[in-house]
């Protein structure tokens, strides 16, 4: 009897914790249901992707086989085709399904955490502030960024099966608390791993990010649960493989560089390191502190030699502390090099056309909020082994009072800044606002005005951004070709208007 008491009320604080985390990311992210299209890259996802707008067996094997925007993401693709299904060119059925996935992310978030932490306080506020932070904002408000949702979902599914002790004795939480690992036979093993290819299959026809996977269950299995390292390896070759084919067909689409930043595009492998340290730190402080966010950003890249020595004297000194406690704190190091990982692909190593950007930090940042609160629970469990039955009930109140409000500031910052995805005029003026000197921001301002009847004030835009913004050959051709075309619809429409006698 007092067992089926104690699992009831263990059902009752489950329900609680996922309808709080499900009310965060409600109060976060459902105004963008009444928000519009933007026409970054939008246009080529939605408004023009003739795959999404049937279920001909033509278009079905186009969703199967085609890169869109030089991506290969059939399943982010599929989603979209229902949406289109249900909503036609509604944005408001496409911003939803942004806001489900994101809060069914949320959850898995929880489930993955708890699973490692065993710690419901550090679970709930490492999902609480994955759902809340303004970091997001880009992710679930743009309706293009779709990929990063979905394939987050099946990663944090495939991690969920994958990523649970695997040989009897103590394994060490990260909070410090060793907890009984299960005995798990070879049957086990082959459905842990049987799903475990399902859900990264999954993933890796989402977006290609998921390659990363393999590698971080391969040093969970080795630093946290201490297998050799080649058996372990030999558990991950399906995967690679799986991976590897996933990564060739992404290349093979990387046939052009338009849009966004190329000034890097020609540096080699030591400069490229050399933003890197810096652009690292600058994504850590986005998280502790979200201001200033853009669709776009301009970090320097010359005349940052001292920075780039201060960045990375900062990084060595975290690796070396870090290094030092793998043995107390084998989770910790585990997560410091999965948060790398996870960045790895966006870094620059295989260029793509922008430095920075905030959906980067989708999946990166739940390494970092869980240390934070893994942290805050630190400090207040040593209140709570107070002998004094008041003094712990205090201690855990405060405890959960700190987190809450941290949790309502995320809010807060998020509310603020998510208008600025509203429609294309508000995302670009606010750019505008951050880095006016970027081709990109000028061309897509222009491009905004134009579609809304504007052609003047977009001629005068263009015309600007030549002399002001320094773009290269290739924006400068885009530009001008632009200006062109457009004086040419003005003067046209100009000599078509009747003349008007008195």
């Amino acid at each position: 009897m007092q067992s089926r008491q104690l699992n009831r009320a263990c059902g009752r604080q489950e329900w609680f914790i996922h309808a709080s985390l499900i009310l965060v990311g409600l109060l976060a992210f459902w105004p963008t249901v009444g928000f519009d299209f933007v026409n970054w890259d939008d246009p080529s996802y939605v408004w023009n992707n003739h795959l999404i707008k049937s279920w001909s067996p033509s278009n079905l094997y186009g969703v199967a086989t085609e890169t869109v925007t030089r991506n290969y993401a059939p399943l982010t693709i599929g989603t979209l085709l229902v949406d289109h299904t249900f909503w036609s060119m509604n944005p408001s059925g496409y911003h939803a399904t942004n806001v489900l996935l994101h809060l069914v992310n949320g959850i898995l978030v929880f489930v993955l955490t708890r699973q490692l932490t065993s710690n419901p306080f550090v679970s709930w506020l490492t999902a609480a502030l994955f759902l809340a932070h303004p970091v997001q904002i880009e992710t679930v408000a743009w309706i293009s960024s779709r990929k990063g949702l979905v394939s987050a979902m099946f990663m944090l599914a495939a991690l969920i099966v994958r990523l649970k002790p695997a040989s009897s004795g103590s394994v060490e939480t990260l909070n410090g608390a060793s907890t009984n690992s299960v005995v798990v036979t070879s049957d086990g093993d082959a459905k842990q791993d049987l799903w475990y290819a399902v859900w990264l299959g999954a993933a890796l026809l989402s977006k290609a990010l998921a390659v990363v996977i393999p590698p971080i269950v391969l040093l969970y299995d080795v630093i946290i649960v201490r297998r050799k390292f080649s058996d372990a390896l030999v558990r991950q070759v399906i995967p690679g493989l799986m991976s590897l084919l996933l990564l060739l067909k992404t290349i093979a689409a990387q046939h052009t560089v338009l849009g966004g930043l190329r000034g890097h595009m020609d540096m080699n492998l030591l400069q490229i390191i050399a933003i890197d340290v810096t652009i690292l730190w600058r994504y850590i402080g986005m998280m502790i502190w979200p201001a200033d966010l853009c669709v776009l950003y301009d970090p320097p890249t010359s005349g940052i030699a001292g920075t780039v020595a201060l960045a990375a004297a900062g990084w060595t000194v975290l690796a070396f502390a870090i290094w030092r406690l793998r043995r107390s704190s084998p989770m910790l190091l585990w997560s410091a090099v999965t948060f790398l990982l996870l960045l790895l692909p966006v870094l620059n190593f295989f260029p793509i056309t922008t430095l920075m950007n905030d959906r980067y930090l989708y999946l990166p940042c739940i390494l970092i909020f869980a240390i934070a609160a893994n942290g805050i629970n630190r400090i207040f469990s040593t209140l709570t082994k107070n002998e004094d039955a008041l003094t712990r009930s205090l201690a855990v109140m405060t405890r959960w009072a700190f987190g809450i409000a941290l949790v309502l500031a995320a809010l807060s910052a998020t509310t603020r800044h998510l208008p600025v995805w509203q429609n294309s005029f508000t995302l670009w003026n606010h750019a505008m606002t951050q880095v006016p000197q970027l081709p990109a921001v000028r061309m897509q301002l222009a491009l905004t005005h134009y579609d809304s009847g504007q052609k003047r004030q977009a001629v005068r835009i263009l015309q600007k951004a030549i002399l002001e913004c320094q773009p290269d050959n290739r924006d400068a051709k885009r530009i001008s070709d632009a200006t062109k075309t457009w004086l040419q619809e003005l003067n046209d429409r100009t000599a078509e208007r009747p003349t008007l006698r008195r």
